[in-house]
């Protein structure tokens, strides 16, 4: 007898029916007005680039369906708390396609109104060419450099399996949200998501999902002109799970993403989105000439093909509106169902309410310091060194900090020793093995940093820079307060010879607006530079430590050399007599300055300069009182480059430096060989 066949049976079938037809009829319902949603979205950024002349259009509108699954139907956010400890975080990795979140962040009800979408590209608005973090609610990173979008969510997934790791209880949960990055066939060809990628799959960051938007497209052509590689095999090689939809089926990019986010095989999602570009322009529509603004022209027929009125710009139906209010009130109910558990999380666990509490506020470098000991004063040892030592009590001081290195460990010494390295089966570990990826680990330190959760630290060689300049750059630009423990800071490197020996690099460096570079010339003075990094909270820092050994500076009192760090200038050795001549040096060469001024007699004074852009910083009138423009007999060391030291010596003064690359030999051979000496200082300020 069938189950159904009894009178309960029948009623049971009846129910059921019941249920699924009204499940069938909402599906439907809703895919009818996402459908909706999509093409009006695929309006607004026609609109908006049309106005501008300038802007790119294939991925709005190719990419619009899954807009609208994502901001109309799975994303877990509160448009009213862009912030939202635990809301799903979303990055466009494909920043030229930026109408595309512009529009879904207005039709979700973010604070972006559509006076603002019209503004698109416009001076001061929120809608720039490129999202930009802190210019646009709703924005999670800085993107538009292809490929760091990618790799900035790997680094928003670690800071979410940690910050889990550290806070959730049995009884809590109060971090438990996914990642999902959108990109393209340039984002995937960039060697900074590569590395990155390898690092998600190694790490097993079951909360990040990469939907690629697999157009066969590229700028200049087709896709098939630069690749032919099979990118589903490639991230199942490498440890990802796959899934490859329709990119324009609502129903099954909506069950790709549920199912990537319930995935329990702790493994990264990818969903190979197969679309097409410019997707409602029929002349540009599947081409290379779709990627940017070249449909624009075609707008007026395409807004009739999609069902757009011809006399109104800029739509949005009220239906549309009416939908994502609705949903927006779903999702505020969400947020404050999580507002009561975290309120009692708060209530069961007060030392970890105000450990997440402190993630907002920036120990005083003055505190910072009061934590680090004095070093002996016999001791003489590499700033590298003396930054091991330094870092261990800041750790502890921190404990938000984390630290990172490229397979360098041994090297950096970075290593926080009261920890243990972050892994699958260790999420709250405080140390990162990035391996050799210093592109992808400065730009996954850029992603934590944009949780604002914890404060990333990573390491590597100087010269290695170059490979993670890009990030750093974007650190820059989006004020990240991201630590950068960067070693072998000179020719003091030694017999490795010119590959290995960063002669440009801190000039380099140093000419990023808002990043920070502290040479510090002694292990008193790498005290300071720690303090300084781990205070700053407006940009980031980059410390450059020596390999060699360098002497304690006796001569200048300890709180001297840490606290003139600070400013990033300052008077090492007072001058005893009418003032003639300034020395001025960083790093290892403040060692030859004062040693000269000893030499040159009392009217010498030293300054050290391990921080051009702190010093920069300061008054005018702290500027003149260190560097008073009375006095233009001025001589500048540095075992690198020259050019930027005229800022300070004048065209009266000499600078002696290295305008060439290094040489392969001992270290103090090739700080001789290149005439970085303290008999140099002594005859450049005699000749003056």
């Amino acid at each position: 007898m069938s189950v159904w066949a009894s009178p309960r049976g029948a009623q049971r079938l009846t129910r059921h029916l019941s249920f699924t037809l009204n499940h069938i009829y909402h599906m439907k319902l809703q895919t009818d007005i996402l459908a909706l949603a999509a093409n009006q979205a695929r309006g607004l950024a026609m609109d908006a680039v049309h106005k501008c002349n300038s802007g790119h259009l294939g991925l709005p509108l190719g990419c619009a369906e899954i807009g609208a699954v994502l901001y109309g139907n799975v994303l877990v956010h509160n448009p009213d708390a862009p912030r939202w400890l635990n809301r799903d975080r979303f990055v466009l990795s494909a920043g030229h396609g930026s109408m595309f979140i512009y529009s879904w962040l207005h039709l979700s009800g973010y604070d972006l109104s559509l006076e603002e979408l019209t503004k698109f590209r416009v001076l001061h608005s929120k809608t720039p060419g490129h999202p930009e973090f802190h210019e646009t609610p709703g924005v999670e990173a800085t993107t538009g450099p292809l490929g760091q979008g990618i790799a900035n969510a790997v680094g928003l997934a670690v800071s979410g399996q940690m910050a889990a790791a550290r806070f959730n209880t049995s009884e809590h949960v109060i971090f438990d949200g996914h990642v999902i990055a959108l990109a393209g066939d340039g984002c995937m060809q960039e060697g900074v998501a590569l590395e990155a990628i390898a690092f998600a799959g190694h790490q097993k960051l079951d909360n990040l999902i990469l939907i690629y938007d697999s157009n066969d497209v590229t700028l200049d052509a087709m896709a098939n002109k630069s690749q032919s590689e099979n990118a589903a095999q490639r991230f199942k090689a490498i440890e990802w799970d796959v899934q490859t939809i329709d990119g324009h089926d609502l129903a099954a990019i909506l069950k790709a993403v549920n199912k990537a986010k319930k995935a329990k095989s702790g493994k990264p999602q990818l969903i190979i989105a197969k679309t097409t570009i410019a997707k409602g322009i029929p002349e540009v529509a599947g081409t290379a000439k779709g990627h940017g603004e070249g449909g624009a022209k075609f707008i007026d027929a395409a807004r009739a093909g999609l069902g757009l009125p011809a006399d109104k710009h800029f739509f949005v139906s009220d239906d549309v509106r009416a939908y994502f209010a609705k949903h927006k009130k779903s999702l505020v109910r969400a947020y404050k169902k999580w507002g009561k558990t975290f309120e009692s999380w708060k209530a069961a666990n007060p030392e970890q309410a105000a450990l997440l509490e402190s993630r907002n506020s920036k120990p005083s470098a003055a505190h910072l310091l009061e934590k680090i000991p004095l070093f002996p004063a016999d001791a003489k040892l590499a700033t590298r060194a003396a930054g091991q030592q330094i870092l261990q009590p800041l750790a502890a001081e921190l404990p938000l900090v984390i630290g990172g290195s490229a397979d360098l460990y041994g090297s950096t010494l970075n290593y926080i020793a009261a920890d243990k390295d972050f892994d699958p089966s260790n999420r709250a570990g405080r140390n990162f093995r990035f391996g050799i990826r210093e592109h992808a680990q400065a730009a996954i330190a850029n992603g934590i940093a944009y949780d604002g959760i914890f404060h990333p630290s990573i390491a590597t060689f100087l010269v290695f820079a170059d490979y993670s300049r890009p990030s750093m750059r974007l650190a820059a630009l989006a004020k990240l307060p991201v630590v950068y423990i960067y070693t072998h800071d000179s020719v003091g490197v030694g017999e490795d010879g010119p590959t290995h020996q960063p002669v440009e690099t801190v000039s380099g460096l140093r000419v990023i607006p808002g990043f920070d570079v502290i040479r510090p010339g002694d292990p008193e003075e790498t005290a300071g530079a720690y303090a300084a990094a781990f205070e700053r909270a407006d940009g980031p820092t980059l410390l450059a430590l020596s390999r060699q050994a360098l002497p304690l500076l006796n001569d200048i009192p300890p709180h001297i050399r840490r606290a003139g760090v600070l400013k990033g200038a300052y008077v090492a050795v007072q001058e005893t007599a009418p003032l003639t001549h300034i020395l001025m040096a960083s790093g290892s060469e403040l060692q030859y300055v004062v040693n000269a001024a000893k030499i040159l007699g009392a009217g010498v004074r030293v300054v050290s300069v391990p921080c051009f852009e702190r010093f920069n910083r300061q008054s005018a009138e702290y500027r003149e009182a260190i560097l008073p423009s009375s006095v233009r007999k001025r001589v500048a060391i540095e075992a690198g480059v020259t050019g930027l030291w005229y800022q300070y010596v004048g065209l009266d003064g000499k600078v002696i430096g290295i305008d060439r690359f290094g040489m392969s030999a001992p270290g103090a051979t090739v700080f001789k060989e290149l005439g970085i000496t303290t008999e140099a200082v002594v005859a450049a300020a005699q000749s003056l």
